[in-house]
């Protein structure tokens, strides 16, 4: 009798647990994992390796709130440049500068690409290898492969991390990072390990995680490959004449500075931009805060520091900390709009859903605004007699929900 009423509370037990949400996510994994594992093995990654670096993973949730909430996409951007290129951060760039200004400069005449902007995104991404991240990159990797929105990038990155395992670069522990799979002193993600890490000093490792030959030459190897030119700049602030018109700030306009300044554009300190820059130099305008924010021409370097990380708040915060590092001011010479707010990730979702809505495609409703948002919401603004900036702000949202 004890032993059919202990086999029926186990049954009950096991009932309940293959019923709770955590259970039923685990299976999912697993079984996801297991159809991953054939994935990898096509590409090319031994069984030892799959075994070592899967068994037993798990999905970290933390991963997904952080996927939606990065901070150079949910905050206004001079809060963002506030912490960027902060006092302390200068200070500190400043100092780690001068203490490798030797290997920099090597580097630097090596690939072409100016000593300050490797050091600037030696801040940016780990406070110069103070906080290189403590997330398991397989598993941060793994999570994001597993499901939500960047499923893609999540399994070619999943793939790439074994690669590097597999290839002996670094050991299954050595991989930590950030949550979303970068690692090291610049924070590479595994793709981009694997096609541009140096080994600067030949000792047959590109260690990114200690060796700072490797993590400067590393650096400025893919921002050389990205387009970087030395002694170039990567903008200049500008002021807007009265009667500007604001669609002309769209990525697919790109126009020498001669014709910029024909148009109005000045240096924000009141100089010609042509005193600047190259007249024939050829660059788009930036309004990373809209029509009521700073404006910045920026041209073929700004476009290289976009493709390590594909955001404006990045990419300017980079070209600002790397003048201040230098011993130039970065400072931005014109008002921001702190009185506006960031939108919610349900903000930003609602807002494209409403230019979806009015029949301006801005692409998927995911929150993100790119490119094809900022061009829909620019013609809903041309039609509604708005400055069409492609901002989208609070009021912007409510505007189009009214």
């Amino acid at each position: 009798m004890k032993n059919w009423l202990a086999r029926l509370g186990a049954g009950l037990a096991a009932a309940l647990l293959a019923s709770s949400p955590v259970f039923a996510q685990s299976n999912d994994f697993e079984r996801w994992l297991q159809s991953f594992r054939a994935e990898a093995s096509a590409a090319g990654i031994s069984d030892t390796v799959l075994d070592r670096a899967l068994t037993g993973l798990t999905v970290n949730p933390r991963v997904y709130e952080l996927n939606d909430n990065q901070p150079e996409f949910s905050r206004g951007v001079w809060d963002y440049l506030d912490s960027a290129v902060s006092a302390t951060r200068v200070q500190n760039g400043r100092a780690k500068y001068q203490d490798n200004r030797s290997l920099l400069t090597l580097i630097e005449n090596a690939y072409g690409v100016d000593a300050e902007i490797i050091a600037a995104i030696w801040g940016l991404e780990s406070s110069y290898g103070a906080i290189m991240g403590d997330y398991d990159a397989i598993q941060a990797l793994a999570t994001l492969a597993y499901e939500g929105r960047r499923t893609g990038y999540g399994r070619s990155q999943l793939i790439g991390a074994l690669k590097i395992i597999q290839h002996g670069y670094a050991s299954r522990e050595e991989l930590k990072g950030s949550w979303a799979g970068a690692m090291g002193h610049t924070q590479f993600i595994p793709t981009t390990y694997l096609s541009y890490a140096v080994d600067h000093d030949g000792d047959g490792r590109r260690d990114i995680w200690s060796n700072l030959g490797d993590v400067f030459a590393s650096t400025a190897n893919y921002l050389s490959v990205s387009g970087y030119r030395a002694n170039e700049p990567w903008g200049v602030e500008v002021t807007l004449p009265a009667d500007f018109d604001y669609a002309l700030a769209d990525s697919n306009i790109k126009k020498p500075a001669v014709e910029w300044a024909a148009g109005g554009l000045e240096a924000a300190n009141g100089a010609s931009i042509l005193e600047r820059v190259d007249p024939n130099m050829r660059g788009r305008l930036i309004l990373p805060a809209g029509a009521r924010g700073p404006g910045f021409l920026v041209f073929g370097n700004f476009e290289a520091i976009l493709k390590y990380n594909r955001s404006t708040a990045y990419a300017l915060a980079v070209s600002l900390l790397s003048e201040e590092i230098a011993g130039r001011s970065g400072a931005v010479a014109q008002s921001w709009p702190r009185d506006d707010r960031p939108l919610s990730l349900s903000e930003r979702k609602a807002l494209q859903q409403a230019l979806k809505d009015r029949g301006f495609d801005p692409g998927p409703v995911d929150g993100i605004i790119g490119a094809g948002t900022k061009r829909a919401l620019r013609a809903w603004q041309k039609q509604a007699g708005l400055p069409a900036d492609g901002y989208a702000s609070a009021a912007m949202l409510t505007a189009l929900q009214g």
